[in-house]
């Protein structure tokens, strides 16, 4: 235990003292608070820079309709002088079609930036509208969403006019102020939430999640860059002359899990310190912390294992890549479906996840962020599963790393692979 003890030391001291991990350990916190801060200001900040106007035009059979659609959109273009539109009505012909047909032509010329015209009876609920574009640029698109919002609103109006309906009146019926009101812990603690509050309450849980991803991805790949760099350099086969091959994979999987714990920590830290920079309450219970460093420091000793299986048996950082890849592709699937597992935590696919030791961590910790009730039964069997697929993890990357460690050239083969696994 002494000598494993001596090798995480030498890990953990050789690594904090390097400029690049200095400079990453206090330049990360300063990109974390920046886009917290960054991210607040866009959510409040709905004015958009001056832009060229949109050019629409118009193929409309009925003249109010037309005289409803011109007066909605001179309308908006007088409360957003930073966003207008310039709106042209083109003649309707005998054939529909080619009135069509020449609104296509001004589209795909470029003398156009939409084309709108109206397919049946828009009055009676039996027509549609048809908004045509051609190659909309990126910075048209909220724009685009404007005009139809901006038709929309003159159809309704006119349908208010031809069925005898004030649309005041329904505007006012319709509108009903509703404001989100968050009780504290004791009486008279309440606070108004506004939308802010909401998006970074929902946020919390994948917050959590991907500081086990990145902390485990990122401290995980100095695994795979110690073992390469030793290896062939050949002080591995200095180290092995006074060490055992498991006490040395040990010492290298308990060393970076210290840095990994640190490095998590100082990221966390400066999440929490932005978010309440912005104002933005958030509460992480001391139940919910203890929960992060259990399921991560088990989750990154089980990544950890298998890098140190990997990099054993490979020889340069190239030969590494091509076998992290599927690896990677089984950390992503909680990333892909996290908004899926915090809207249904208790769901058949949350728990599932659960019970797959790779996912476990980062899952349960999404799971246990959400606020939830998780059956304390459900907790322990999934800190049972992981702590069994560290156990398989080490057992089997221990048996590789003794064989792989002192291989140079070719890599071994999967067949090769199972028979040092099946040797005693």
């Amino acid at each position: 235990m002494r000598k494993i003890l001596d090798v995480a030391q030498r890990e953990y001291t050789e690594t904090v003292k390097t400029k690049a991990f200095i400079i990453g350990l206090l330049f990360v916190p300063v990109i974390i608070v920046g886009v917290v801060i960054l991210t607040g200001r866009m959510a409040r900040g709905r004015k958009q820079g001056p832009r060229q106007p949109l050019r629409v035009a118009f193929t409309v059979d009925s003249p109010e309709l037309a005289e409803k659609i011109n007066a909605t959109f001179a309308k908006h273009n007088t409360a957003n002088p930073t966003g207008t539109f310039t709106v042209r009505m083109m003649e309707a012909q005998a054939d529909e079609g080619a009135a069509r047909d020449k609104g296509k032509e001004d589209l795909r010329a470029g003398r156009l930036d939409a084309y709108v015209t109206v397919e049946g009876d828009l009055m009676g609920n039996a027509g549609k509208v048809l908004v045509y574009t051609h190659r909309p640029k990126p910075t048209h698109v909220t724009a685009l969403w404007t005009v139809e919002s901006i038709i929309r609103r003159a159809v309704v109006d006119r349908r208010c006019e031809t069925q005898g309906l004030d649309r005041e009146m329904l505007d006012r019926i319709r509108n009903v102020p509703m404001q989100r009101v968050e009780l504290g812990a004791a009486s008279g603690q309440e606070r108004t939430q506004d939308r802010g509050h909401q998006v970074a309450r929902m946020m919390v849980p994948f917050a959590f999640m991907y500081l086990i991803f990145m902390g485990t991805i990122t401290t995980g790949q100095q695994m795979l860059s110690s073992i390469i760099e030793e290896k062939s350099s050949r002080i591995i086969e200095v180290l092995l002359s006074t060490i055992s091959p498991f006490e040395l994979m040990a010492g290298k999987i308990i060393g970076l899990a210290g840095i990994g714990l640190t490095v998590t920590t100082l990221w966390a830290l400066a999440a929490y310190v932005g978010v309440r920079w912005q104002g933005l309450e958030i509460e992480v219970g001391s139940r919910m912390i203890v929960y992060l460093i259990v399921y991560y420091v088990l989750g990154f000793v089980l990544f950890s294992a298998a890098l140190a299986g990997i990099g054993s048996i490979c020889n340069t950082i190239k030969e590494t890549q091509s076998l992290m890849m599927p690896v990677m592709f089984v950390f992503i699937i909680p990333l892909l479906s996290w908004m899926k597992l915090v809207r249904d935590p208790h769901g058949l696919f949350a728990r599932v996840l659960t019970f797959i030791p790779p996912l476990t961590p980062m899952v349960m910790v999404l799971r246990l962020a959400t606020g939830s009730e998780i059956p304390a039964l459900e907790i322990a069997a999934s800190v049972l599963v992981l702590v069994l697929g560290v156990f398989a993890a080490v057992w089997m990357a221990g048996k590789v790393f003794r064989t792989g460690i002192l291989m140079y050239g070719k890599r071994p083969g999967a067949r090769e692979i199972l028979r040092w696994l099946a040797q005693n």
